[in-house]
C-alpha cells in the first residue's frame, strides 16, 4: 500500500509540475475528463469553467481546498493546540460567503489598494537594494516570496517584526496539507502552523480591545460585531479567516511575480525582457499576460450539491470537479495563440487568473500592483537581468494553488 501511495504521489507531482498537456487533451475531449490523480472531473474549457463558477448553488465551494495529504497521528496530536478549521470566504457559499466577503471587499477597495502601493514600492526597493550589488541572486527567496508577505502584513496590521514568522507559518501550512512529509516533518510543520494561529489570535484579541484602521480590526468588527471579550468560537473563526487571507495574499502573489519573471527572462533568451526594458509602456500588458499564460492558482475544487449535467457529462450529487483556471486561460476558442507568452498581446483583463463570479479574487488589484511595480523597478535597475546559465533550468513547484518556480537564479 505504501508503494501504491508513493506511485500516486509521483504521478500527481508530475501532473502538477506540468498540467498543460492534460488540459489540452481535456479541452479537445467530449464532455469532462476524469483525473484519477485528483479523484475529480476536470473542467478545462473556458465556457465550462465560467459556467461552474456562476452556478454556485449546484457547485459548492465547501471542499475547494481539500488537502492532498493525509495527516499523520503526530501532526494530529499538535494541531488541536491551535485554532480552526472553520469555513472561510474560499470554502463557503451563499449568505455565509457574502458575510465573509463583505469586509474583504471594503478592505481591498481601489482606494485602499492605492494607499498601500507606496509602502509596497518602498519594500520592493529595500529588498532589491539588499542584493542588487551582488550581480547574482535567487529571486524567489530573495524577493518574490518576501514582498507580498510584507504587503499583506501591512494590510492586516501586523508588526513588521511578526511578518517573517507569519509568512513561515503560511508556507508551512501549505507544505503540511499538500506536500508529502515524514511524520516528524508533519509534526514540525504543524508546530509552525499552530504558532501562526496563536500569533493571529493575539492580534484578534488586541484589535477587539483597541481597534485600528487595518484589516484585522475590520474583520473582527464584521465577523464578531459587538463589544466585550471574544468567545472561543469567534476566535476560531477569526483566526481561520485571517490565516486564509494572509496565506492567499502572499502565496499566490509571490507565485505570480516569480512565474512572470521566469517567462520574461526565459522567452527566446530574454527577448521579451529586453523588449520590456526598451518600452516600459508594455508593463500593463505584461502583467495581464503573465497572469493569463501561467496562472498562479491553477485550479480549485467544487462539489456538486445535486445531480447536474455539465458539458454533456452527467454528474451525480457529491461529485468532485476540478475547475481549471489555468486551462481556461489557454483555451483557443477565446485566445489566439493561447500557448504563447506574448507581452505584445492586447491586455485582456477578462481572463480567469483571478477567478470569476461571486468567488472572484478580491485582492486581484493588489496582486497586479505588486507585479507592476516589480517590473517597473527591475527594468529600471536591472536591465541586464538574465537567467543564470550555470544553473539548471528552473523547475516548477508541484502544486495547483501557487504555481511558481521552486527557485529562480539570475545574473545581471
Amino acid at each position: 500500500m505504501a508503494e501504491q501511495g508513493q506511485d500516486v504521489q509521483e504521478r500527481r507531482d508530475a501532473l502538477y509540475r506540468d498540467p498543460y498537456p492534460l488540459y489540452e487533451r481535456a479541452r479537445r475531449a467530449e464532455g469532462l475528463t476524469y483525473v484519477p490523480e485528483c479523484d475529480a472531473w476536470l473542467v478545462a474549457r473556458d465556457r465550462d469553467v465560467r459556467e461552474v463558477l456562476l452556478r454556485t448553488e449546484e457547485f459548492s465551494s465547501a471542499n475547494s481546498l481539500l488537502p492532498d495529504i493525509a495527516l499523520s497521528e503526530a501532526a494530529l496530536g499538535v494541531l488541536p493546540r491551535g485554532f480552526g478549521p472553520r469555513p472561510t470566504v474560499v470554502s463557503s457559499d451563499g449568505a455565509a460567503h457574502r458575510r465573509h466577503r463583505a469586509p474583504l471587499n471594503r478592505g481591498l477597495s481601489a482606494a485602499r489598494v492605492a494607499a498601500l502601493v507606496p509602502y509596497a514600492r518602498l519594500c520592493a526597493r529595500e529588498l532589491l537594494d539588499g542584493f542588487a550589488a551582488g550581480g547574482a541572486a535567487e529571486l524567489v527567496s530573495a524577493y518574490a516570496q518576501r514582498l507580498p508577505g510584507l504587503v499583506v502584513g501591512r494590510l492586516l496590521g501586523l508588526d513588521p517584526a511578526d511578518v517573517p514568522a507569519a509568512v513561515r507559518g503560511g508556507y508551512r501550512a501549505e507544505e503540511l496539507l499538500f506536500r508529502p512529509l515524514p511524520p516528524e516533518g508533519q509534526a514540525a510543520a504543524a508546530e509552525d502552523v499552530v504558532a501562526l494561529q496563536h500569533l493571529l489570535d493575539r492580534y484578534v484579541r488586541e484589535r477587539r480591545a483597541r481597534p485600528r484602521d487595518d484589516m484585522c480590526s475590520a474583520m473582527v468588527a464584521a465577523l464578531a460585531p459587538g463589544e466585550g471579550e471574544l468567545g472561543l468560537e469567534q476566535r476560531h473563526e477569526l483566526v481561520t479567516s485571517l490565516q486564509n487571507l494572509l496565506i492567499a495574499g502572499f502565496l499566490t502573489t509571490g507565485a505570480l511575480i516569480g512565474t512572470a519573471l521566469l517567462h520574461l527572462l526565459g522567452d527566446e533568451d530574454g527577448r521579451q525582457w529586453r523588449m520590456l526594458c526598451a518600452d516600459p509602456s508594455l508593463i500593463p500588458a505584461a502583467v495581464e499576460e503573465a497572469a493569463r499564460h501561467d496562472t498562479a492558482i491553477q485550479a480549485f475544487r467544487r462539489v456538486t450539491t445535486r445531480p447536474v449535467v455539465l458539458a454533456g457529462t452527467a454528474l451525480p450529487a457529491a461529485a468532485a470537479v476540478l475547475v481549471a483556471y489555468g486551462s481556461a486561460n489557454r483555451d483557443g476558442e477565446r485566445y489566439e495563440r493561447p500557448g504563447e507568452f506574448d507581452i505584445t498581446r492586447p491586455p485582456h483583463r477578462h481572463h480567469l487568473a483571478f477567478g470569476h463570479g461571486p468567488h472572484g479574487c478580491p485582492g486581484s488589484q493588489l496582486a497586479r500592483e505588486q507585479l507592476r511595480l516589480t517590473l517597473e523597478l527591475f527594468t529600471q535597475r536591472l536591465p541586464g537581468l538574465r537567467l543564470d546559465p550555470d544553473r539548471p533550468p528552473p523547475r516548477m513547484r508541484p502544486t495547483l494553488i501557487h504555481r511558481s518556480p521552486e527557485a529562480l537564479y539570475v545574473r545581471w
